[in-house]
């Protein structure tokens, strides 16, 4: 197995305050990061504590070490470092693993993605470093996990919907989690007809898994259905992350460069400075085409306009 870069592990509330306590004791420098409930670091070891989950992003030097004798013993209680297939082995068993990115932005799609895995596979992308993208920090690094994942070979689907269309299917479905299962569903379907075989699909808990199951197709609909929080830490799922997460930042960079106004992520002061620059530049018309018009954000920069 290649040397190991990074290890995420879901935490309980409990052990994220043990975890705080020992890295404050072993010495550790707490730095600022967004969507933390901490991070420190000490000789060039990382550890970042997401609020989501919660869980634990470790990276850098002296990962294992950390791990095997300090994060397993004190922390989790148990050795899972090369005991994955053991404590986990759903994630080495044949299925699907779906995910979304762009959902929480302004601009941009919302794009959808879907990787098939079996044991081999995900010994693969484990081996790779292959892990949710929310922890990874740079578009350089999104971009060269994706290229392994198509270079592995395991089959993968995605559905980008640029602002218009997402626009329109809003209006038409009335609700973001039918819009995300609709979008969820396709991709099962696509992935039932390049891998009939597989029989399951796992993806992160967002709505009632009766939505998703009446979105579901002639194929899908045989397929066992499993969402659970989480999820991302399944090597499936954290790989369709990082293809649906490429897909829209290749979008925002294109459609940012034709408009020569940089399409910034979230929802941030400088995302509404950008879309009030496209309506200076471009008119109000532009905004659909660029921007999820249900935000709150859009009505507010529309109605500024509007102002006399």
């Amino acid at each position: 197995m290649p040397p190991l870069h990074s290890q995420t592990y879901p935490l309980t509330p409990e052990q994220a305050a043990k975890l705080q306590t020992l890295l404050r004791e072993r010495g550790f420098t707490f730095v600022e990061k967004p969507y933390t409930l901490y991070a420190a670091t000490k000789e060039k070891l990382n550890v970042s504590v997401y609020e989501k989950g919660p869980k634990a992003l470790l990276q850098g030097r002296g990962l294992e070490d950390f791990i095997t004798f300090v994060m397993e013993p004190e922390i989790l209680g148990e050795a899972r470092l090369g005991y994955e297939a053991v404590h986990e082995p759903e994630q080495f068993a044949p299925h699907f693993g779906i995910d979304e990115s762009g959902k929480g932005d302004l601009f941009g799609p919302l794009v959808i993605a879907g990787v098939y895995v079996d044991g081999d596979l995900a010994r693969h992308l484990r081996d790779a470093g292959i892990r949710d993208s929310k922890g990874i920090g740079t578009d350089k690094k999104i971009r060269e996990l994706a290229q392994v994942i198509r270079n592995s070979g395991a089959p993968s689907e995605i559905i980008v919907i640029g602002p218009e269309k997402y626009n329109q299917l809003y209006t038409k479905i009335g609700n973001l989690n039918r819009l995300l299962a609709w979008g969820h569903a396709r991709i099962i379907e696509n992935l039932c007809t390049r891998v009939p075989e597989c029989h399951r699909a796992l993806s992160d808990k967002f709505a009632d898994a009766r939505v998703l199951e009446k979105a579901l197709l002639k194929k899908g609909s045989k397929i066992q259905l499993d969402q659970r929080t989480k999820a991302e830490s399944d090597y499936a799922v954290a790989a369709a992350s990082i293809l649906a997460r490429e897909g829209f930042i290749d979008w925002l960079d294109k459609h940012g460069k034709d408009l020569e106004i940089p399409l910034a992520k979230g929802v941030s002061a400088k995302v509404k400075s950008a879309a009030a620059e496209v309506i200076r530049m471009y008119g109000a018309g532009m905004l659909p085409k660029v921007a999820k018009m249900h935000f709150k954000t859009a009505s507010e920069i529309l109605a500024s306009f509007q102002e006399p």
